[in-house]
Order: C-alpha cells, then sequence, then structure tokens
C-alpha cells in the first residue's frame, strides 16, 4: 500500500515532455476526481463561479435548473448568495424521466410558468441541465426552441455536464459561449472594444483600461458592469475583442464569425518582462503607442521591497487561485524566491513554464489535487514559509496563506503589485502571531 503521496520534479515533468505526462496528473485518468473546489465542501458548480453563477452573468437573467434532487441541493446554497435569492428556478427529476427523459416535454410549461410567475419580464431563462442530459444525449437547444415559443422570452441551454470537463468543449467554455450568443449584428464604434473571458470585472487599478485609453479606445465593455440587457446588447458595436482567459476563445470565435467582431488573446502574467513583451506586441499589432513606464516601474518596486524585506521567503503555490500555478512558480523563481512545491494539475499549455522552471528550480515538487496518497502529506517535510492558493493553505494549515481568489480578477503589472502587497502582509501578520517557521 502506498504511503507516500505522489509528486514529481519540475526536472522529471520536463525531461518526460507533454506528450508524456504521467496518469497521476491528468483528470481523466482518475476514477474519484478531488478538485481543490472540495475544499469548500461542495460541488464546483456551487462555488466561485460555477456554470450556474456563470449562467447569471447577463444582466435580468434566470434560471431553470432541470435536475435530480442531488443537484438541486447544491444550487439551492447558490441561491442563497446576495442578488440571487430570486433567480433561481428548479425542475426536478424523478427515476422515471432519468430513465425516459419524460421530464424534457415538462420544460417548455416550467419556463412559461417560471415567466409568469416574476413581476417583471427577464430578459433570458437559462435552462441548465446535469451529467443526466449528457448521458440521455439531450438536444437542449431543440428543447429551448419549444420553451422560447412557449413563454414568449429568449431562452438558453447552460451544460453543467461534469462528464465533458476534459473534453474538447467542456462546461466553462459552452457557458461563456451561451452568454453572448444573444449579441445581434448592430453599427460598429471604432473606439469601443469588449474584454471576453471572465465572469466579474477586473480589478479597478488594472493598468489595461488606462494602455486602452492611450491606444484610442473611449468605451472598454465587460459583461460583468453591463447595467442591464440594453448596455449588454451594446457589447455587439466592439471593433474588437480581447480575450483574457482561452476558456472564452470558442466565445470569441462564435462572435467573429456572426458578427464579423475580430479577437485577439492577452495572457495573464506574473513575470513583469513578459508583461512588458505582451503589451508592447499588442500595441505594435494596432499601430499604436504605449507609456506603461510608471505601471511597471510600480510593479518592480513592489517586487524589490517584498525582496528586501522577505529574501528568504519559500513559497508553495496551489491552483486554486487567480494565477497560472506554474507560470506564477516561474515568476516568484525568476524573482529569486524558492519555491519547493506546486500543487497542481498539468496540461501540454503548462509545458511553456515548466520548460524554464527546469532551468531554474529543477527540484521542484509537483504534486496533484488528484491522488488519494496526498491524505499522507506530511507539512513537516517541507520548508515553506508562505502559500498561496486556498489548496496550498489545506496542505500547510499553519503558515501565512495569500488565497489570491477574489472575484474581481487581477491583470497585468497590477496584478503582480497587489499580490506582493497581500504577500508582505500575510508575512507581517504571521510574524506579529509567531505562525512562521
Amino acid at each position: 500500500m502506498i504511503k507516500e503521496p505522489y509528486s514529481i520534479t519540475i526536472e522529471e515533468l520536463n525531461n518526460a515532455g507533454k506528450d508524456s505526462i504521467p496518469a497521476e496528473l491528468i483528470p481523466s485518468t482518475q476514477l474519484i476526481y478531488s478538485s481543490p473546489a472540495t475544499l469548500a465542501f461542495n460541488s464546483p458548480g456551487a462555488t466561485g463561479f460555477g456554470v450556474k453563477r456563470a449562467g447569471l452573468v447577463v444582466p435580468g437573467s434566470v434560471m431553470l435548473l432541470v435536475a435530480p434532487g442531488c443537484c438541486g441541493r447544491n444550487t439551492k446554497l447558490v441561491a442563497e448568495i446576495p442578488g440571487y435569492e430570486d433567480r433561481f428556478f428548479f425542475l426536478l427529476m424523478d427515476e422515471s424521466d432519468i430513465v425516459n427523459g419524460d421530464h424534457l416535454s415538462r420544460v417548455p410549461q416550467a419556463v412559461k410558468e417560471v415567466v409568469e410567475y416574476l413581476d417583471e419580464k427577464p430578459s433570458v431563462v437559462m435552462v441548465c441541465g446535469t451529467c443526466v442530459d449528457a448521458l440521455l444525449g439531450t438536444d437542449w437547444d431543440r428543447v429551448c426552441r419549444k420553451a422560447e415559443a412557449a413563454a414568449g422570452v429568449k431562452v438558453r441551454p447552460c451544460y453543467m455536464y461534469a462528464l465533458t470537463r476534459e473534453g474538447r468543449k467542456p462546461p466553462m467554455v459552452l457557458v461563456r459561449k451561451t452568454i453572448y450568443s444573444m449579441l445581434e449584428p448592430v453599427k460598429k464604434d471604432p473606439r469601443t472594444v469588449n474584454l471576453l473571458g471572465y465572469f466579474s470585472p477586473l480589478r479597478d487599478d488594472s493598468e489595461l483600461y488606462d494602455i486602452l485609453h492611450q491606444m484610442g479606445i473611449r468605451k472598454v465593455n465587460e459583461i460583468s458592469r453591463c447595467e442591464d440587457f440594453d448596455s449588454y446588447l451594446g457589447m455587439a458595436a466592439a471593433n474588437f475583442n480581447i480575450v483574457l482567459n482561452h476558456e472564452a476563445r470558442t466565445a470569441a470565435e462564435d462572435i467573429a464569425g456572426r458578427l464579423s467582431i475580430p479577437y485577439l488573446e492577452l495572457t495573464r502574467l506574473y513575470q513583469i518582462d513578459k508583461i512588458a513583451s505582451q503589451y508592447r506586441a499588442f500595441a505594435g499589432s494596432i499601430g499604436a503607442e504605449i507609456d506603461d513606464a510608471p505601471f511597471r516601474q510600480s510593479a518592480e518596486e513592489a517586487v524589490r521591497r517584498f525582496a528586501s524585506e522577505h529574501q528568504d521567503c519559500s513559497i508553495a503555490v496551489g491552483e486554486m487561485m487567480n494565477a497560472n500555478a506554474f507560470e506564477l512558480a516561474l515568476a516568484l523563481s525568476k524573482y529569486g524566491f524558492r519555491v519547493p512545491e506546486i500543487y497542481s494539475n498539468i496540461s501540454p499549455e503548462d509545458y511553456v513554464y515548466i520548460r524554464r522552471l527546469a532551468e531554474i528550480s529543477p527540484e521542484t515538487k509537483v504534486y496533484t489535487n488528484l491522488s488519494p496518497t496526498m491524505m499522507y502529506y506530511d507539512c513537516s517535510n517541507a520548508e515553506v514559509s508562505l502559500t498561496i492558493g486556498k489548496d496550498a493553505e489545506y496542505y500547510h494549515p499553519d503558515c501565512p496563506n495569500v488565497p489570491w481568489n477574489e472575484e474581481k480578477q487581477p491583470f497585468g503589472y497590477a496584478g503582480v503589485t497587489a499580490l506582493f502587497t497581500q504577500m508582505s502582509e500575510a508575512l507581517d501578520s504571521g510574524e506579529e502571531k509567531g505562525g512562521i517557521r
């Protein structure tokens, strides 16, 4: 019987290559997927922005969850979040429905009843299906068209299909496509741009807004900042889209095809030199000039200040946070800090960071949140003085922690500045309590 938690070094991962990722690090090869969301003691859809909250990011929308009772119970917790109390409705399935799909004939009437019950007509009813309908092969587009005709409002499908999480188009990709599917062609405004990718806005201090204004952009749209359905529809006037999360790429491609709005991608990074390179390439692609020096200097100063006070800091990095675990580990290593452990699943795309990390910190160990062997993890065997991410905190409960998982999204230099500020505050607070090893 295995008594040691599974781990592999960055050097070993790099040597194996992206086509030979160990099965222990691939969710689809595991019998049980114990994602970081289980640390919230709930389903992945009931914490943060799962499919259910994501589907309701459209202003004025409500959701009908069509599911067995167990899924309904999980969603009830989301419905208790302030602002969602009157936006969730339920059509529960019994055993006959699960076997025969009888529930599908009741969906149009259920949507009609939801619309009639509400004092104000919703902009759209999102119909959320579960893994049961994934197995049944339900054609939700057809069901929603019937519901739309019956209720007289827009009806769109949301797919809470955990079974497709490791597929080509997982639920969080499809829900992003759904929430922009109601945009219709309008006259373009050359000085308007959309930011796609997140269900909450960027932090207000993000320099991306200033940089876009330097480029001549007057209006920056984010769906989370749309006050009503008309302002949501106004996103169709954008001259181009900026994809900030790769899971929005499918949505951007769909918008490009339907509305002739092109898109480009910007990646969230914590390596200051790479942030600068990305901004230069972005500005050059549209023939603009920008001055990002003040923002870069602030980020560099935050790193220098932290290093001067905590030069010997040893940092463990998790994946339940607003960063790519490997890119952040690489950034921290480049700044001169030790990163002994990373807790994260791996995808081939991570190797762009793993290859460079292997040169700087080859002995960094990678653990997986998937493996039951992590029950044998012993934090006394690692020298860690700070953790980033809720999962990393779980493995080192006595260390200062930066959750770095707020709903407002960090990006660019401002993200680096805010992260290092919180890291310093966490360590200073730990020292006051005598909690640092």
